[in-house]
């Protein structure tokens, strides 16, 4: 039976597979993906990762394709999700359940995960039976560990964990770029986990691929100290070194990848304090560059008439440009309770409290150009 290993953190995720046209995130190509599986398990990596809806459904038969129907259950390691956004009744649980099953070719998971909780999705699963269901399937034997992935604020993550303590695990956006930020909460989602005692699972530990295309000059840190490490390497080590992280999960497309990833998590070593300055050089450097600004002091909501979400709106915006995904979920996030930016009324009341000076009403209209193309 295939175990988690101190040594070997690093997970396959089944979101970004390779395509044969890549218009169509469900023309996978089963070949590319039976190589990459092959090689990743040779290297003495288990761990995989996967959805109901990731490649529009085909993720999952992915799995089986390329893992399940070529190598002994005993071998890997497999987790899944309950597409919570999909449940509307609770004879709806039992129903996906069995669907990924049957989709997968298993008569288990090693991890099953509630899929995306925050605070309204908890509130309808909580009223839907979602964590009895959970239990259930564990004492069957048919999960050997429960848990939810999480997109919110760390005080939902609290509440939920603080309800429901026996959910063994949670998995977390957590990279470099997001510790301090105040839309994703990384650094204070993780003290959460922690502070409760949960293993952490980490998911988009490169943002999407966006910390692996960095520019010349915010790289030129990681350059500096090694010439060889790829970025992708320095984002994967700086969560993989975080005391409670038990897995990180990389979304790889291409055997190049998968082989450069398992060469130095393989023989992984923890970020030394001169890497750790590498990386806070590179967070500078790329805090430059946000089109934005804002240090998140929130003078500028003092007496806005129309209660609008401005420090908020601008930490979304700066993170939009580098993230591929959940900026829906994050606009849904930032914006609940306050008002659009599209109602500024153009008082400039935020502008007169502005300690950076900042244009506060022209990045307001910017932005909500950018959500009313990209998001709604």
């Amino acid at each position: 039976m295939a175990e988690l290993s101190p040594d070997r953190k690093l997970g396959f995720g089944f979101l970004r597979l390779p395509l044969i046209h890549e218009e169509d995130p469900s023309d996978i190509d089963y070949e590319k993906v039976g190589e990459m599986v092959d090689y990743f398990l040779s290297q003495g990596f288990c761990y995989f990762d996967t959805a109901y809806n990731y490649h529009k459904e085909f993720s999952e038969i992915a799995i089986r394709k390329a893992l399940v129907k070529r190598h002994p259950r005993e071998s890997f390691l497999l987790a899944d999700k309950m597409p919570t956004f999909l449940v509307t009744k609770p004879e709806d649980f039992p129903a996906f359940f069995q669907e990924q099953q049957k989709r997968c070719g298993v008569e288990y998971f090693d991890f099953y995960l509630l899929h995306n909780l925050g605070k309204e999705r908890y509130a309808n699963m909580t009223r839907l039976g979602a964590f009895d269901f959970m239990k259930k399937v564990k004492a069957e034997g048919k999960a050997r560990e429960i848990g939810f992935s999480f997109h919110d604020t760390a005080e939902v993550l609290d509440q939920i964990l603080t309800e429901h303590p026996e959910m063994d695990f949670v998995q977390l956006q957590l990279n470099y770029i997001d510790w301090e930020s105040e839309s994703i909460q990384s650094r204070k989602c993780y003290e959460v986990a922690r502070k409760h005692g949960k293993p952490v699972t980490v998911m988009e530990p490169v943002k999407g691929g966006a910390l692996a295309r960095l520019s010349a000059e915010a790289e030129k840190p990681f350059r500096d100290f090694d010439p060889e490490a790829s970025n992708a390497s320095w984002a994967i080590r700086y969560v993989a070194s975080l005391e409670g992280v038990r897995m990180v999960l990389s979304g790889m497309s291409a055997l190049k990848q998968v082989k450069d990833n398992t060469r130095y998590m393989k023989d992984f070593r923890r970020l030394s304090a001169e890497e750790q300055s590498a990386v806070a050089s590179v967070v500078e450097i790329l805090k430059k560059s946000q089109a934005i600004q804002c240090t998140n002091c929130k003078y500028c909501m003092d007496g806005c008439p129309m209660n609008i979400n401005i420090p908020g709106y601008f930490a979304f915006y700066n993170s939009a440009g580098h993230q591929n995904n959940f900026i829906d979920m994050l606009y849904t996030r930032v914006s609940h309770g306050h008002g659009q930016p599209w109602e500024c009324i153009e008082c400039r009341s935020c502008e007169s409290h502005c300690p950076q000076h900042l244009p506060i009403t022209d990045y307001l209209k910017t932005i909500s150009d950018y959500v009313k193309k990209n998001v709604l």
